[in-house]
């Protein structure tokens, strides 16, 4: 939703393979459904990522770097506030994870 789907639909539209990372699958192939049957782009793509979480981030890398010959561009854009206080089971506080953490780790794995 917003900003990351509205990057996502003008890559689409550039005919950019396009991959939208998600937390939740529902919520992420409605986006990308949408964003095929807009653009005429059958290469968007959706993965299931949560950035609160340092081992989804190593998993979605991972299948990045084996799946894709190249990456040309990344869009952090995931980020949550207003959160009450929590910790994630890695024991990280979750806004911290998901905002700074997760994004920083993940740019850093698929540098390559």
């Amino acid at each position: 939703a917003g900003i990351g789907k509205c990057v996502a639909m003008d890559l689409a539209r550039r005919n950019a393979r396009t991959i939208l990372a998600c937390r939740s699958r529902e919520r992420g192939q409605a986006a990308v459904e949408e964003i095929r049957a807009a653009t005429g782009n059958p290469a968007v793509l959706l993965r299931l990522l949560d950035t609160s979480s340092l081992a989804s981030v190593r998993a979605f890398a991972s299948a990045v770097l084996r799946e894709e010959p190249r990456l040309d561009v990344l869009v952090n854009n995931a980020g949550v506030t207003g959160l009450p206080f929590a910790i994630t089971s890695e024991g990280l506080e979750q806004t911290f994870a998901t905002n700074y953490l997760g994004p920083f780790l993940l740019t850093n794995l698929l540098l390559g």
